[in-house]
């Protein structure tokens, strides 16, 4: 199969590396620099540095030749390994160019999340963008997600993922581009619940990370985590997605990884904002995406429109926007009435 990867961050280069093993792979990348060292390295210093990169990686720094080479096949696949904010850029970036050459466009997005401003999910924003495009253009698209750090795909350990696209061709091809060595795709026709899982599991990994720094203990993170579910779950239900997917990998599965993986970034949020430090220093030194930073107000504005209860949500948003006190947000949940589970 020809794959193309627009993104060259930790998690686009990782998955990157994994199907270049079997398909022919190229990686693209705003930064030509950038690229031109990881050919040469054969390692993304910036992202993923002393892990070394499959040797039939192929990198180019082209967009349209980039995405040509996926087009050009049938089967081709297009990878949007950007964040949800450069999600719309790349579809309408892609969208001209399958009118152009009247090639069918297959695309799956890596981003989880939701939009700032209009809180749309990736599937939405992705179909804004093609009904702007207009009649004439055959496009599937879909949605790769599941518990997966970007170096632990890069060491080649194993991993297990989600794919939920817009028709079943997408689950077939995923599963011929990436369900091989030591990761496993599993299909589904829940994009809705795939991506409330992905978005709302970074916001919830903010609020263990906040605990583990405070030293709450594991008592605390095991609630947090298990109440978060439920909080998640509840919105799925209300967005429309289904309650077995949030108990899979994309929900339950990814929320365990990020709550409490040293290498999440979203934990590690918490962990320092506990500390004392404030949002900006966090980020600052952090260096790196969290995107449950980006989508917090926007899972919170959610809730509100569909009378979702997300108290752990709103706790999170308190601390990163109104300046509480993580020890105090804490106190305010556990002084929270009694009631049914």
């Amino acid at each position: 199969m020809n794959l193309t990867f627009l993104g060259a961050g930790a998690w686009g280069t990782a998955l990157a590396s994994h199907a270049a093993v079997a398909h022919d792979v190229l990686l693209w990348g705003r930064d030509a620099g950038q690229l031109a060292a990881m050919a040469a390295s054969r390692v993304n210093a910036a992202y993923l540095p002393d892990l070394a990169l499959s040797e039939r990686l192929a990198f180019e720094a082209d967009f349209e030749r980039a995405a040509a080479h996926a087009m050009s096949e049938d089967d081709g696949l297009v990878i949007v390994a950007t964040p949800v904010s450069g999600l719309r850029e790349m579809t309408r970036r892609l969208a001209v160019l399958a009118a152009a050459r009247q090639r069918p466009l297959r695309m799956l997005w890596l981003c989880k999340g939701f939009e700032a401003g209009t809180h749309r999910m990736p599937h939405q924003m992705v179909a804004d963008e093609l009904d702007a495009a207009g009649p004439g253009i055959a496009v599937d698209y879909g949605v790769l997600s599941g518990p997966s750090f970007a170096r632990e795909v890069a060491q080649g350990l194993p991993c297990a993922l989600t794919v939920a696209g817009s028709a079943p061709v997408l689950a077939e091809l995923s599963q011929r581009a990436f369900h091989h060595h030591a990761m496993r795709i599993y299909g589904s026709d829940d994009l809705i619940g795939v991506e409330v899982g992905g978005a709302v599991k970074n916001v919830l990994a903010i609020a263990t990370g906040a605990s583990d720094g405070l030293g709450l203990g594991l008592n605390a993170r095991a609630a947090l985590v298990t109440r978060g579910l439920a909080e998640m779950t509840r919105l799925g239900l209300a967005l429309g997605g289904r309650a077995e997917t949030l108990m899979g990998l994309a929900g339950v599965g990814d929320l365990i990884l990020t709550a409490t993986g040293d290498l999440s970034r979203n934990r590690t949020v918490g962990q320092q904002l506990a500390s004392g430090k404030t949002l900006d220093q966090v980020l600052a030194d952090l260096g790196h995406v969290a995107e449950g930073v980006r989508c917090a107000k926007a899972v919170a504005a959610l809730a509100d429109a569909h009378g979702v209860d997300m108290p752990i949500t709103r706790a999170v948003c308190a601390v990163l926007f109104d300046g509480l006190a993580a020890a105090d947000a804490v106190a305010q949940l556990l002084q929270r009435d009694a009631r049914d589970e």
